[in-house]
């Protein structure tokens, strides 16, 4: 028996990849079919993917084409593949002449010919192909412009500044989705004017700084079928998710102390200093530190408290430290600008620990420690770029498909507005001022 394999995402199969298979069924007698996973997608840049695994397992299973279907887990699992399964040819298509040649010393290697204009990218682009709006400044702007290059079926159509209503309001109607990087105090009426001219809407986190007007902003969006996506960059990281998944799956027992850090010597936004924006260093990194606080406590903390340093002419915080105590455990944070602190993060349970290396935000590594060393283990997951496109893929995956987003969903939204309430209106008065 002749035994062929061919690898693929398959994703939205089409009869491009129909003539793929059937082409390479009739190399041999037994037809093995890798699909990658969706970690393995994420991880080797290819961010668009529309389809869960096991819907395109599903619809390789239905074709009746394949005699096994296996998934692709990891970088070099081919060549663990053909010797386990004793593959006598391995197929894949043209575009990819030359690259598995290395292959050849295990396997015949043959190489076959694409069906000409049709592509899964080609066809996630005419279902829906979305104008992107900006509105605001910043390197935050200039980053998110770039990577958005790398995630197929979006385009920046023009960027404008929070200061000009008229061209705001203009860019608004013709456009798909908004990117809003404005200062925090005017984000819940440009978010509200944004989600009124029936735009998507991605918003750097907080997307407001008070509770309500949150939770306004989304139950109007889900009334009205549009995406508002808080955007915070790190929950889309596939090392932050793997670790998260890990501490909630009692990899170090109870959760009983996180500490967390966020700083840096200078904001990057030039409404930092200005009175009336909001700005400071709890509401440009106050989100972040919330998210692993919130995603493995909870929001139901019995007390908190703020210790801040405040720039008094400008009513700006330029540090703060946030300590959150709760039913069995606390939870400490500091951010900062112009303070500069190690910006680790560090996850304590009763069975072990895990530590973040700084700067943890844009997390590639990290390590889970026990009291018996030789038990410690290191996570390793690339991130391609600053990791904005992870979120930006995210955000195009949800308006397509309309799941619910679960890396930061609307009550962690929520719940990170109400912290900010709570620091600038509701405790402002009781905040220590170091």
């Amino acid at each position: 028996m002749k035994t062929v394999i061919t690898y693929g995402t398959f994703d939205l199969l089409h009869q491009g990849h129909l003539n793929l298979l059937k082409r390479a069924k009739k190399l041999g007698d037994y037809l093995i079919v890798g699909v990658t996973t969706d970690s393995f997608d994420v991880n080797r840049g290819k961010l668009n993917v529309q389809q869960s695994v096991m819907d395109r397992v599903k619809a390789i299973q239905d074709t009746g084409l394949a005699d096994k279907i296996i998934l692709e887990e990891y970088e070099g699992q081919k060549v663990d593949d053909v010797k386990k399964y004793q593959v006598d040819v391995f197929a894949i298509g043209s575009d990819w002449y030359g690259d598995f040649d290395y292959l050849k010393e295990y396997c015949e290697v043959v190489y076959l010919e694409r069906t000409k204009g049709i592509s899964s990218t080609q066809i996630r682009e005419k279902q829906q192909f979305i104008k992107l709006g900006i509105i605001g400044q910043g390197t935050m702007v200039d980053k998110l412009i770039e990577e958005s290059r790398y995630v197929s079926g979006i385009m920046v159509q023009d960027v404008c500044d929070t200061k000009d209503m008229v061209s705001m309001e203009m860019l608004m109607e013709s456009c798909d989705a908004m990117y809003i990087l404005a200062e925090p105090s005017k984000r819940y009426q440009i978010i509200k004017k944004a989600l009124e001219k029936n735009c998507h809407v991605i918003c750097e986190s907080p997307a407001t700084l008070k509770k309500a007007e949150t939770q306004e902003l989304y139950q109007y969006a889900y009334e009205h079928h549009l995406v508002l996506f808080d955007a915070i960059k790190t929950a889309y990281l596939r090392a932050y998710c793997r670790m998260i998944s890990l501490v909630k799956g009692g990899g170090i027992g109870a959760v009983k102390a996180i500490d967390v850090t966020c700083t840096s010597m200078k904001p990057s936004n030039a409404w930092f200093y200005e009175k009336e924006a909001k700005g400071g260093s709890f509401s440009d990194w106050g989100s972040f530190i919330l998210l692993p606080i919130f995603q493995l406590f909870g929001m139901d903390y019995k007390k908190s408290s703020f210790s801040s340093f405040i720039d008094e002419q400008k009513e700006t915080d330029l540090f703060t430290q946030l300590q959150l105590i709760y039913d069995g455990g606390v939870a400490n944070g500091k951010v900062g600008y112009g303070v500069k602190s190690e910006g680790s993060l560090v996850i304590s349970g009763t069975k072990g620990y895990v530590y973040v290396p700084s700067p943890w935000w844009k997390m590639e590594y990290f390590e889970v420690r026990f009291e018996d060393f030789n038990r410690n283990k290191r996570y390793f997951y690339q991130v391609e770029g600053e990791g904005i496109r992870y979120e930006v893929a995210e955000f195009l995956r949800l308006i397509r498909t309309h799941h619910k987003n679960y890396s930061v969903d609307n009550t962690l939204s929520i719940g990170i507005s109400e912290m900010m309430e709570k620091f600038f209106y509701l405790d402002k008065e009781r905040i220590n001022r170091i």
